[in-house]
């Protein structure tokens, strides 16, 4: 990692849960919080605690330095609005194939 970047994975602590339109998408007391510098806390669940099928895989990817290739996944009214890291880089591989939302409630 660069200097002064710096990206730190451990088991959150809290319940987390994703709603969109009164449907948990995610729920999970199992997530792990994601700390990066520069970036809000992400929370990745793992997959047995998502509505995977609500989820409609997306063409999209994206390459993070950081964390590496990402795959993206849709929901009728919101595009690319879940991400995983299938082949994480190591320094980040406790996160691999669990899914992450842009918007999370924390309990």
């Amino acid at each position: 990692m660069t200097t002064g970047h710096r990206i730190t994975v451990e088991p959150s602590d809290r319940h987390v849960r994703v709603e969109r339109e009164g449907r948990v998408l995610a729920e999970s007391d199992e997530a792990l919080v994601l700390k990066e510098t520069g970036c809000p806390d992400r929370y990745y669940f793992p997959p047995v605690d998502v509505r995977v099928d609500l989820l409609t895989p997306s063409r999209t990817t994206t390459h993070c330095p950081f964390k590496g290739d990402a795959v993206y996944w849709s929901m009728p009214d919101a595009e690319n609005a879940v991400w995983a890291y299938p082949e994480p880089k190591p320094e980040v591989a406790q996160i691999k194939d669990h899914l992450c939302f842009y918007e999370v409630e924390v309990v």
